[in-house]
C-alpha cells in the first residue's frame, strides 16, 4: 500500500541528481505534503534505499558521491555556511593532521551538530567578516574559505579565546599562499582589538615561514 508513494518520491529524488537532499525541497519539487514525503522517505529507509543524515536531511544509501562536507550547505537553514579553520587548512594540505570534527564558519550561533556522516563544529563570525570563500574546486558541493581566509579565521577565533585554536600544528604554506591577501581579510574584522591581535599573530607566522 505504501510502495507506490515511495516509488513516486524516488522519481523526484533521481531528478534532483544529487546524493543529498532535504524533506523540504522534495515537498516543493513534488507538490506533496511534508507528512506524505516523510512517510515515503521512511519507507525507503526501511528498504535500505536512503539514510537519514540529520533532521530533514537525507542521503542515497550506497552512493559513492556522498561526502560529509556535502552536508554543510543544508545544516543551517536560513544561514550560509562555509568550511574553514582546521578542516579547510587540512583540505589545502597546509596541516597534515586530519581534524576529527568538521569546522564550519557561519553567521548562525555557535553550536555542535552531530550527524550520521560526522560531527560539525559551527563557529559564529561577524556578518561583516563573512567573506573570502568559494565552491570547493568549483564543483558546487560545498563552500570553503580560501587558504588565506581559513588561516585568518583560525587566528580570529583564537583571539576570541577559543582554546582549540590557540595552538597550530606545523604549517606547510604553499608557494601560492599570499600574506598580502591574508592581511586584506584582517581588515574585514570589525573589532579593533581582535583585528590588532590577529595582525600580530599573522606577522609571527610570516616571520617563522621566511627561509633562513
Amino acid at each position: 500500500m505504501n510502495k507506490k508513494p515511495s516509488r513516486n518520491i524516488q522519481v523526484f529524488i533521481r531528478q534532483l541528481n544529487r546524493p543529498i537532499f532535504t524533506t523540504r525541497e522534495l515537498c516543493v519539487f513534488s507538490g506533496k505534503s511534508a507528512s506524505a514525503v516523510t512517510q515515503a522517505l521512511n519507507n525507503l529507509k526501511k528498504q535500505g534505499l536512503v539514510l537519514k543524515a540529520y533532521r530533514g536531511i537525507w542521503i542515497e544509501a550506497g552512493n559513492n558521491r556522498v561526502s560529509p562536507f556535502g552536508l554543510v550547505q543544508y545544516l543551517l537553514p536560513g544561514h550560509k555556511a562555509y568550511v574553514s579553520f582546521m578542516s579547510a587548512l587540512h583540505l589545502y594540505g597546509i596541516i597534515e593532521q586530519i581534524p576529527q570534527i568538521i569546522t564550519v564558519a557561519s553567521t548562525s550561533h555557535t553550536r555542535e551538530i552531530r550527524t550520521k556522516l560526522g560531527v560539525f563544529s559551527v563557529h559564529q563570525i561577524a556578518p561583516a567578516y563573512f567573506c573570502g570563500f568559494d565552491w570547493y574546486k568549483g564543483e558546487g558541493e560545498f563552500l570553503i574559505a580560501e587558504p588565506e581566509k581559513a588561516l585568518i579565521d583560525c587566528l580570529y577565533l583564537s583571539s576570541r579565546k577559543k582554546r582549540q585554536f590557540a595552538y597550530f600544528p606545523e604549517l606547510h604554506l604553499p608557494a601560492a599562499f599570499s600574506f598580502r591577501k591574508a592581511e586584506k581579510w584582517i581588515k574585514n574584522i570589525p573589532d579593533p582589538k581582535i583585528r590588532a591581535n590577529v595582525r600580530k599573530k599573522l606577522k609571527a607566522i610570516s616571520n617563522d615561514s621566511r627561509p633562513g
